[in-house]
């Protein structure tokens, strides 16, 4: 079962890097033919932002109901760090799921590498890899500290929301919806801002690839997220009881305490 669990987080994780950061490189790299949604061509920023957006949550959303039963798909470190400081998942387990992530964020973004670069078009320094970052490589240009304080606040209201919606006072019919909905509001208004991680595996896997800068401020996306994960898991244990919280399992699920979808 644990190997099932592991296989379920890694996939997940690759299958969300591959395709939401596939739309977010589509939406705002420079390409050869000028960016395909947003930029200088003229069109609205804010259409790369939606569709960057919808692109994290749906695909969260369909994952959360695909492999929720098998792992709760965490599929983001910082998730899992919420379910281990809130007492639903060991540290072990947490750790393992961690390793499991992050190898999916590798594989899901050097997948997408190898598909993008097939084409003339692309230009890791130019196209980029929907990677995160603050100063000149953020929209708004905002500074470390700033950017630090964004990723912790739009990954507490995340991991909060994961993490109260799989409680014992939680929906299981529309946990998955919510948590989708989650991941693509923290999107909106964190794209301007530094691309948006709240999830370290996200980050990482882009930032390996395309190096540079990205790789030197990767830093930033590990470690604000998981703090603003731990303070979701510290509020959610004021909110609901450890002693009385059972975490749901989506349904058709068997209803195990670490099996809660997420993102």
């Amino acid at each position: 079962m644990t190997a099932r669990k592991l296989f379920a987080e890694c996939l997940g994780t690759a299958l969300l890097v591959f395709i939401a950061v596939g739309v977010a490189t589509l939406s705002f790299g420079k390409w050869a033919s000028g960016p395909l949604i947003s930029g200088s061509t003229g069109t609205s920023i804010a259409a790369g932002v939606v569709a960057t957006a919808l692109a994290f949550g749906l695909v969260l959303l369909i994952l959360a109901y695909a492999l929720g039963p098998i792992s709760g798909c965490h599929v983001n470190p910082a998730v899992t760090i919420g379910f281990v400081v809130s007492g639903r998942m060991s540290v072990f387990e947490g750790i393992t799921y961690w390793i499991a992530q992050l190898a999916g964020g590798i594989i899901g973004a050097g997948a997408l590498y190898e598909v993008f670069r097939s084409t003339t078009l692309y230009s890791k320094s130019g196209t980029g890899l929907g990677t995160d970052g603050w100063g000149k490589h953020s929209m708004i240009g905002i500074p470390w500290a700033g950017a630090f304080a964004a990723e912790a606040i739009l990954t507490f209201l995340f991991v909060l929301v994961v993490l109260v919606v799989t409680s014992r006072i939680g929906n299981s019919n529309v946990a998955g919806v919510a948590i989708g909905f989650a991941l693509a509001t923290v999107h909106l208004i964190g794209i301007p801002i530094t691309g948006t991680s709240v999830n370290p595996a996200r980050s990482l896997g882009p930032a390996i690839f395309v190096g540079g800068d990205a790789l030197h401020q990767v830093w930033l996306f590990l470690v604000a997220p998981l703090a603003g994960g731990i303070v979701a898991a510290l509020v959610h244990r004021f909110l609901v009881p450890a002693e009385s919280d059972q975490a749901i399992a989506l349904p058709g699920a068997e209803a195990e305490r670490e099996a809660a979808p997420a993102g």
